[in-house]
């Protein structure tokens, strides 16, 4: 096996950087080492994994130029959103600070009486977690924020696509005063090897990951053997809903972000655009106008831009029309943003989660024909919801199937809000209180008090 791998700039389709290729003997090492870590780890006072964590936070959003252009060089995506991507990473850390000294348990007597129940939370243990190229800092740290917080110590697999920020951000964390060993990240581009590794491993506690459904399904078989704790974040399929009154400027601007962020290579993307039929020409030619002057960034690699062109091109042949598409660079891994009308609603572009900027149109005029399309959808990530009456749009919102809803605005993302989806989607949540929980066990203590 190669000894390293290429990491690509895919503006350019050049080679940045070589990385040492993690082996299965790598993945044991790091396990090794977080192992040794862990009992200190666990021991040390929230306070002062709060300091530590707080810290992280002010050097993250210190180097918030090297990081960003870091992430622009090895993930391809624009300064703005690259720059927008560390502050949000580093949030994690300072919501994190501030969780990890909220510790909560229960004191009370037993419905019988003669004894008092005491309960309380333990960390997990050690967390295996793995994440994608798509927001390489961010992805990383809603995992390892909670997990440290939590008193856990981790080995970390980034994607292949986008190690180099990974390996930044550890090195700022030594730098916050996280322990040697508590933090462990191994880049390979065998994934399966070094994966496989840690769910084989006994002191290996918790898994997180977050990637496509097909990945989580294989890891959620392996996990079971060893019955392994586990957070998935998985695939969607976001619909976004415009109603006849919704306000048109606010949702193409809502659209603009819910689609064309990292050239909607984001698993909350807008997948599928569901416009009411009496507004439906209107908005296209309003968001179709913003669309011819986008600039989007390149989507990670040439396969990427060959499996986006084939859900157009097969919607296409089926009858819809392409009515608007953005400049493309000559060079790089690029796709138009691209506007479709007459899509079937039947049509893999719809059906499928597309990972680029094609934004298809469904006209719609029956609101529960509507709601059942949408909810027709093995997926439930996220979706959005513009509507003139907050009334009308809490109703659409609370009869889709997803996790996370935007109501009248294109971002559900907060470190202070539980992220996560229902069906294929996921399992568990990141951010917020539950994000904390997820990398602790409950326990409690059965005290005998008869005769006190």
């Amino acid at each position: 096996m190669p000894t390293s791998f290429p990491v690509y700039n895919p503006a350019t389709e050049a080679i940045i950087a070589e990385v040492p290729n993690g082996t299965a003997a790598e993945a044991t090492a790091a396990v090794d080492a977080a192992a040794k870590a862990f009992p200190d780890w666990a021991a040390t006072a929230p306070r002062a994994r709060a300091e530590i964590l707080r810290r992280a936070y002010e050097l993250i959003a210190a180097d918030i130029d090297q990081l960003s252009a870091l992430i622009t060089s090895e993930n391809g995506k624009s300064e703005a959103d690259a720059r927008a991507e560390v502050l949000y990473s580093a949030e994690f850390f300072r919501w994190y600070s501030e969780e990890a000294v909220r510790t909560e348990g229960g004191y009370g007597s037993s419905p019988a009486g003669g004894t008092r129940t005491i309960v309380t939370h333990q960390p997990v243990g050690i967390a295996a977690l793995v994440t994608p190229w798509n927001f390489p800092a961010a992805m990383a740290t809603r995992k390892i924020a909670p997990a440290l917080a939590a008193g856990c110590t981790v080995v970390l697999k980034p994607a292949a696509e986008t190690p180099l920020t990974a390996l930044a951000i550890a090195d700022l964390l030594i730098a916050a005063g996280v322990p040697e060993g508590v933090v462990n990240v191994v880049p390979t581009a065998s994934p399966a090897e070094v994966v496989t590794a840690w769910l084989e491993d006994q002191r290996v506690r918790k898994l997180s990951f977050t990637g496509s459904t097909r990945v989580g399904q294989a890891l959620l078989e392996q996990s079971a053997r060893r019955v392994l704790n586990t957070s998935m974040e998985l695939g969607g399929n976001a619909a976004f809903v415009i109603t006849a009154d919704a306000d048109l400027d606010a949702a193409v601007a809502g659209a603009m972000i819910a689609k064309f962020r990292n050239s909607g290579q984001a698993c909350t993307a807008a997948n599928r655009f569901f416009v009411h039929r009496e507004v439906v020409d209107d908005f296209v030619a309003r968001f179709g106008a913003a669309i011819d002057k986008l600039e989007v960034a390149p989507l990670i690699n040439a396969k990427a831009v060959a499996e986006v062109s084939g859900l157009v091109d097969e919607a296409v042949a089926d009858g819809a029309r392409i009515t608007h598409t953005g400049p493309v660079p000559a060079t790089g891994w690029y796709y138009p943003a691209t506007l479709l009308t007459g899509v079937h609603p039947e049509a893999r572009l719809v059906r499928e989660e597309i990972f680029g900027p094609v934004a298809p149109v469904i006209c719609w005029h029956d609101e529960q024909e509507m709601l059942a399309q949408v909810n027709d959808s093995e997926y439930g990530l996220a979706s959005y919801v513009y509507a003139g009456r907050l009334q009308d749009a809490l109703r659409i919102a609370e009869s889709i199937e997803a996790g996370m809803i935007g109501v009248n605005r294109g971002v559900v993302s907060d470190p202070a809000a539980p992220f996560g989806g229902v069906k294929q989607s996921g399992l568990g949540r990141e951010g917020a209180r539950e994000g904390l929980r997820a990398f602790q066990e409950t326990q409690f203590f059965s005290v005998d008090f008869a005769g006190a």
